[in-house]
């Protein structure tokens, strides 16, 4: 689909200066509300944006400080005290800014929950909502009043105050002193993207908080002249800490679309960039470059529209760096001055607060090609002494540890892995989380001695991290591994589908078997068709795997996605086994 080039209006006032007098802390502050005191001495803030582009409102940090604490007082009149829960719905907005802020000057945690999203309707958006307050036993839930009908009812179920911000807004705000900051206190919560029946608070205190926001401020080299342009989701913590709390502590300011309007809009994003002075700091998943890429008419000159030879952080994370992609959106915007040496891969999770690996600005995206059969083994990269490998998987370099994270590959036992072995990624630092809030036994399973289990299966070369996938999405037939992205990137390569087409799990057969199932959303509607399709798609998976796997047709937008945009294949899985998610009937 190509997106039609519309004339952009001019800002209806003036966004807050990319340049300041005040002088540039890196996040070296003992509680992240002295991090909010010290921005508003100068001169930035948040500005956000409507659908077009078109600057809604200048947010200086200074009007941000005095709104959150008039919050932190409303909240303290409401009877809320030090530790107390603060569920809020992450709207892109002023309210939900001051509101967060507010929890955090009054003691207490803020919760950011997510906006419902196309994925599963009414009823689903309502069932995550009451299964994470139910988790985290908030004191009130605190919602923008377009979702008043969903998060009113979830409150509701879940035995806790639903309230509208604007009413709470209107609330008188008596003053009365603020409680003692503590850096090693809880500062926030944070969900995981994948939280739903399961959910697990991820408790971030101040301390780990500013330390993480200063190693990758450091990492990203920021200077006088940067900006952050962002329209990631502020209930992810990709959002939420590299886009929102960091621009904070490092005293940046920044430009907002809502995520809502960048999946309708995406280019409206490349506006953003293109319109100001100074250099950009932008980040995004895979799947939005590619979404850009795919949205440029090959008949329309980049260069008419955009300038984007000042973007020098193409921040790239949250999901598996899909190189090819990346080459597609250079290809489209380069004649508008995007560089490739802007891209900077990494890696981190809300378990570590964000960040865990940067990739050093101007280095841009660097592949190992890694023969598929020691991906599936696990031995050393370099011990391959049988005949010419036939098939190469791409790995990108996820960059350096950041500042004071210590990383280790490890075997499953716990030992100690070389270089160019294959294992899981351990990782230790002051940013580490202190635990799963109220869950002990989930905090356990993944945290010894101060170390963290990831998840994540890498290797290390020359210092360097290369993430190879998730450790529970990996498929186990006959003792032999698949990575599922192997299987859906072949798939991807047949004329018509596209990433995010194709979901890869393991299931059991009714013989009591594991075999792959391979879901792949089908836009045609023609029976003939679709028949031609699965067969061509069965061979294409056979040619991977070695083996038959179980093919479903399904409709388009069927695939579930997490909070951050990312297909969520366990969540697929399950719709699946449910039968949530019906494939098309198989022609006789």
């Amino acid at each position: 689909m190509t997106e039609q080039i519309q004339p952009q209006p001019a800002p209806t006032s003036t966004p807050t200066p990319t340049l300041d007098e005040l002088p540039r802390r890196f996040a070296d502050f003992t509680t992240l509300g002295e991090a909010l005191d010290y921005a508003a001495q100068g001169r930035r803030g948040l500005n956000f944006h409507d659908a077009r582009g078109t600057l809604a409102r200048a947010y200086p940090f200074a009007e941000l400080r005095d709104d959150a604490i008039a919050m932190a007082h409303r909240l303290i009149a409401a009877g809320v005290r030090p530790e107390d829960r603060i569920a809020l719905v992450a709207e892109t907005g002023p309210e939900f800014a001051a509101l967060f802020f507010g929890a955090v000057y009054a003691g207490a945690w803020p919760v950011p929950l997510p906006l419902p999203t196309s994925f599963g309707g009414r009823d689903s958006y309502i069932e995550q909502l009451r299964v994470q307050l139910a988790s985290c036993e908030p004191l009130m839930l605190v919602y923008p009043p377009e979702l008043a009908a969903f998060a009113a009812e979830a409150a509701r179920l879940a035995g806790t105050q639903g309230i509208d911000w604007a009413e709470f807004a209107g609330r008188e705000a008596p003053a009365v002193d603020l409680p003692q900051a503590d850096g090693q206190a809880i500062a926030y919560l944070q969900y995981s993207s994948g939280s739903t029946r399961f959910p697990h608070g991820v408790a971030i205190t101040h301390h780990a908080l500013l330390n993480n926001l200063a190693a990758h401020s450091h990492g990203m080299e920021i200077g006088g002249t940067d900006r952050c342009i962002s329209w990631l989701p502020w209930y992810h913590d990709m959002g939420l800490v590299g886009c929102f709390l960091s621009p904070i502590a490092n005293q940046v300011s920044t430009d907002y679309l809502k995520t809502e309007d960048f999946a309708r809009r995406p280019l409206a994003w490349l506006d953003l960039i293109s319109r100001h002075d100074g250099t950009a700091l932008s980040y995004s998943p895979t799947f939005g470059y590619d979404i850009c890429a795919r949205r440029m008419s090959s008949q329309t000159k980049a260069s008419d529209r955009f300038d984007l030879s000042r973007w020098r952080v193409a921040g790239n994370g949250a999901d598996m760096i899909r190189p090819d992609v990346m080459q597609a959106f250079v290809d489209a915007f380069a004649d508008a001055g995007f560089k490739a040496s802007a891209f900077l891969p990494s890696y981190g999770l809300a378990e570590a607060t964000l960040a865990v690996s940067l990739m050093p600005p101007g280095e841009g995206i660097r592949v190992e090609l890694v023969e598929e059969t020691q991906l599936s083994g696990g031995d050393s990269l370099a011990a391959n002494d049988g005949p010419r490998p036939q098939r190469f998987r791409a790995i990108v370099n996820c960059g350096k540890p950041v500042r004071d994270m210590a990383v280790e590959i490890r075997e499953e036992d716990g030992t100690p892995l070389p270089d160019g072995a294959i294992g899981k990624l351990w990782c230790k630092g002051p940013s580490v989380m202190v635990g799963y809030f109220r869950d002990d036994a989930a905090t356990q399973a993944c945290m010894v001695d101060g170390w963290l289990d990831t998840g994540d299966m890498a290797y290390m070369s020359d210092g360097y991290i290369y993430i190879v996938g998730r450790a529970k999405d990996m498929i186990i037939v006959n003792g032999k591994n698949h990575w599922p992205q192997d299987i859906e990137w072949a798939v991807e390569q047949l004329p018509g589908f596209k990433a995010g087409d194709i979901a890869a799990f393991a299931i059991t057969t009714p013989g009591g078997e594991e075999t792959p199932a391979v879901l792949v959303q089908c836009r045609s509607s023609d029976e003939t068709e679709r028949q031609r399709l699965r067969e061509e798609i069965r061979e294409r998976v056979r040619s991977v795997t070695g083996m038959n796997c179980v093919i479903e047709l399904i409709p388009p937008r069927t695939l579930p996605r997490t909070s951050s945009g990312k297909l969520s294949r366990a969540k697929a899985r399950n719709l699946y086994l449910s039968g949530d998610i019906k494939p098309y009937d198989i022609a006789a």
